[in-house]
């Protein structure tokens, strides 16, 4: 019976291995977006803050993206690219405000939300639940179809906490830089203090650095939901004109073609998330003018 259980576990890891390796780059594009959100906290804080997003990522994976993209997958998979139409515009949305938010162009509410701890964990949950949609989907789509429903189940959940661990492991340590080179300043060793002081003071920097990163992934990754699922469903144009630009170039090598795709996407992103919120605040001011003064 152990061997039996070895060979299961076995099967599920090196299962979930070869489909995680397909999803890296949506992992380092979360691992990027996600400290955007804990920005302006008190040290105290900050990792309460990711660990409740962390809590939230997990009830992402397990209770809602899991257990619904088995049954669409087994019941209803014409539905999935609706979802991932829907999940990309919202991360066009947000990517787009933030640019805005560059520019000196944000409202009230976004500023609201910046301070309240609560609205703060809830919008990067919310961002987590389309990252991590897209996460899960492409490591399903990865495993062997004769695996059973077991064993797909178990290397998902396996997925599902190495990647919440790696990410989030990654924002707990980069949102505690400067306080490991507060810590290093104190020491008595000249070069140790040396090395304090110059991670201290590149750490806004860094996080100038990672918040463009973070809201370009947010772009691109939105962008190219959309693009690819309008594709699947009744809209081909922006997937054909990617495709014609990304051919012929392909001579240039991989990393260009890449590159290329990203930045299309992300453009793409850009201005659906423009026109989405062009909509929602005419749409709030059309309600605010509605409402009774007093």
């Amino acid at each position: 019976m152990s061997v039996g259980l070895l060979a299961v576990v076995d099967d599920i890891l090196t299962a979930a291995l070869k489909a995680s390796a397909k999803t890296a780059g949506v992992v380092i594009d979360d691992a990027a977006v996600t400290p955007q959100y804990v920005q302006g906290l008190t040290p105290a804080r900050e990792l309460p803050v990711v660990w409740r997003i962390a809590r939230g990522s997990l009830f992402n994976k397990f209770v809602i993206i899991i257990p619904i993209a088995l049954l669409l997958t087994a019941f209803a998979p014409w539905v999935l690219p609706f979802f991932l139409i829907i999940g990309g515009t919202y991360l066009c949305f947000e990517g787009a405000e933030k640019v805005m938010e560059w520019f000196g162009l944000h409202h009230d509410a976004a500023e609201e939300e910046t301070r309240d701890e609560k609205k703060l964990v809830s919008g990067a949950v919310r961002t987590d639940l389309i990252l991590s949609t897209e996460i899960m989907l492409i490591a399903l789509a990865s495993l062997d179809a004769g695996l059973g429903i077991w064993l797909t189940l178990g290397a998902l959940a396996v997925i599902a906490l190495v990647m919440t661990a790696i990410v989030y492991g990654a924002v707990a340590l980069l949102v505690k830089l400067d306080d490991i080179g507060l810590r290093l300043m104190k020491s008595p060793e000249r070069r140790v203090r040396r090395t304090g002081a110059r991670i201290v003071a590149s750490m806004p920097a860094v996080f100038r650095v990672i918040s463009v990163i973070g809201t370009v992934a947010m772009l691109w990754v939105g962008g190219h939901l959309v693009i690819a699922n309008l594709a699947e469903t009744f809209w081909s144009g922006p997937y054909d004109l990617l495709h014609v630009v990304t051919h012929a170039i392909e001579a240039t090598g991989p990393v260009v073609v890449w590159i290329a795709d990203t930045a299309m996407s992300a453009v793409f992103g850009l201005l659906l998330g423009l026109v989405v919120v062009a909509i929602t605040l005419g749409v709030s001011r059309v309600v605010k003018r509605g409402q009774p003064t007093h």
